[in-house]
């Protein structure tokens, strides 16, 4: 007996693109052509693999799983539906490689893969599922998953491979697993939403935008038709957790921070201060009982209005896009195509950024029986001309994803930076004005301040962070500052300096605030001074030889929000400043400075 059920707001998409791309690109011979939603995951083995009991384990997983014998097709109405067949062959092969050396091993391997890739999944033929089992030597192999998106989003796949690690150590018997909770559960569940309500909603969010906000030109007919590139680039792991700090320090998710960041890209790249762009939303209702854990296609893509003041604190910013954000909570369920017929052409947008931060189940303890798998390559796309995904881990991996066809080289390569210059801008001064995020990379921004907008034969005027700056990079190892039998060169000026002024900014410390300095003469009191320049603020002098009234005083008068002490000079800093007081040799600020990103300046007029 076949199933009948419906498809979600994103299969529908889906199917569109699939049947759309198909047609145009291959007319009746189509079968056989690449399809942008074809996802492959390359896993490796490494360790005994019993290849047969592999191959049972996939099977009682498509069998356990409804979703994963799913077919697509459309009637002569025109509606979509998805037949759930009772029983599918596995598409499974096997290649064994070993007896190559391992340099031309990998390259056949990846010969392989990309031929999987090349092949298209038909989505009226179940399972849009295949399997390539690569034996690259005795005790070692690579997996080969192609799959088509319609099937599952990329928070199933670390189910299904929890799953397939136990269905492998109990041999391919499904018995012992608790039951599968069904897809068809969340297609009925999104019957039951208020769509009025949904309609309503997005109308008054996107209520106003008058145009599309797109960064793609014509087609290039020299470039017509070309595969899809890809840069990457990873932000320091000190970085990544200093954007997790400034989330959760101001009630934030990561997600908006990274949403804030590249809405500020997207205006440089438009010109515009109103930006609509795509972003991915989990899409699993927590109301739902085991939402979590089903297998299926639940990710929706939704649009994102981002209306930006330059005179607006960054911080400011970011709270007012959660709040939005969260007002739409219940309603992400409705489909893009609906969304964007209600509220016209100001929905429109041609950049997608998806952050992937699902959970993954916990590992169980290896033993030699146990099947380990991990991830060696992973390849998806979109139909957007520019995407940008975003992965957690050690260190954020930004990815983006573009058609050349479509998008400048120049700015498909270089997205990337400017995204990760303003993340490492927000969070040294996040209480900065957000015209003052600077996209331009140091370089750049000199070619056009100093190449594009100087007057001829003047000199340039720079404040002392960049004079020192300059130095840093011209004769790093040259001696700054010496006293005291040491000596402190450029390079250890400037990564001091950087650090404190990562740190400052951490505690709240931003442009025009005013530090008390209450240290005495030394080697160490240049970078002291420097970091806090680059922080953005003023620092405020207190010779420790002052009585205590005047440095009360002075303080007050000033009113400086952090002060800067040893422990030696503490007993100087009234109780009575209200100040947040840090003794920069206390060993904790110490491991903190250690652990702060250096390079950082606040720009300043």
């Amino acid at each position: 007996m076949t199933e009948v059920w419906p498809l979600s707001p994103l299969q529908e998409g889906l199917l569109f693109h699939a049947a759309f791309d198909d047609l145009g690109d291959h007319g009746d011979h189509g079968d056989h052509g690449p399809d942008v939603y074809t996802v492959q995951t390359v896993l490796a083995a490494d360790g005994p693999v019993d290849p047969a009991r592999l191959r049972a384990s996939w099977e009682a997983l498509v069998l356990r799983h409804a979703a994963l014998r799913a077919s697509f097709h459309r009637r002569r109405s025109g509606e979509a539906v998805q037949l759930i067949t009772r029983e599918v062959a596995l598409p499974w092969r096997e290649t064994d490689l070993s007896g190559l050396a391992e340099p031309e091993a990998a390259a056949e391997t990846g010969r392989l893969a990309a031929a999987e890739r090349a092949h298209r999944v038909d989505p009226a033929a179940p399972p849009l599922l295949r399997l390539h089992l690569i034996r690259r030597a005795p005790d070692r192999y690579r997996l080969v998953v192609t799959s088509h998106h319609l099937l599952m989003d990329g928070w199933s796949m670390p189910l299904l491979l929890d799953e397939l690690t136990a269905l492998y150590a109990a041999g391919g018997d499904a018995s012992g697993l608790r039951t599968a909770p069904s897809y068809r559960d969340y297609l009925l569940w999104l019957g039951r939403q208020d769509k009025d309500a949904a309609r309503a909603a997005w109308r008054a969010e996107l209520a106003g935008t008058d145009e599309p906000t797109l960064v793609a030109g014509p087609v290039t007919a020299a470039r017509a038709g070309a595969a899809p590139r890809r840069t990457s680039l990873r932000l320091p792991g000190a970085t990544a957790t200093a954007l997790g700090e400034l989330a959760r320090r101001h009630g934030l998710t990561v997600n908006t921070v990274l949403q804030g960041a590249w809405a500020l890209v997207l205006a440089r790249l438009t010109g515009r201060t109103d930006v609509v762009f795509g972003s991915t939303v989990a899409g699993r209702p927590p109301e739902l009982p085991g939402a979590e854990a089903m297998i299926g296609l639940f990710i929706n893509t939704l649009p994102v209005r981002i209306r930006l003041d330059g005179a607006e604190p960054v911080v400011e910013l970011l709270r007012r896009i959660q709040e939005r954000q969260s007002a739409l909570i219940a309603h992400q369920h409705l489909g893009l195509a609906e969304i964007q017929g209600i509220a016209g052409p100001g929905a429109g947008f041609d950049t997608l950024m998806v952050y992937e931060n699902y959970p993954r189940p916990p590992a169980d303890p290896a033993t030699p029986e146990t099947l380990r798998l991990t991830v060696a390559e992973a390849h998806q796309a979109t139909h957007y001309p520019l995407t940008v995904g975003v992965l957690p881990g050690d260190g954020f991996r930004l990815d983006v994803t573009y058609r050349p066809d479509l998008v400048s080289e120049r700015v498909g390569e270089t997205a990337g930076r400017w995204l990760a210059r303003v993340l490492e801008r927000m969070v040294v001064d996040p209480w900065g004005p957000v015209g003052r995020l600077d996209v331009l990379e140091p370089a750049d921004r000199a070619r056009v301040v100093d190449g594009w907008g100087g007057t001829p034969g003047a000199e340039p005027v720079l404040p002392v962070p960049e004079l020192v700056a300059g130095r840093v990079a011209a004769e790093p190892k040259a001696v700054a500052v010496s006293g005291e039998g040491r000596a402190v060169s450029y390079r250890e000026l400037g990564e001091g300096s950087g650090r404190l002024a990562a740190f400052l900014a951490g505690v709240g410390v931003g442009r025009g605030d005013r530090v008390g300095v209450v240290l005495e003469r030394s080697v160490g009191l240049p970078v002291v001074l420097l970091g806090v320049w680059r922080a953005g603020a003023a620092y405020v002098p207190v010779d420790v030889g002052w009585p205590a009234e005047r440095v009360a005083g002075v303080l007050a008068d000033a009113g400086v929000s952090v002060v800067l002490c040893e422990r030696k000079t503490r007993g100087v800093v009234p109780e009575s400043s209200g100040a947040l007081v840090l003794e920069v040799d206390q060993p904790e600020t110490v491991a903190r400075l250690a652990a702060s990103p250096g390079g950082l300046t606040v720009p300043v007029g």
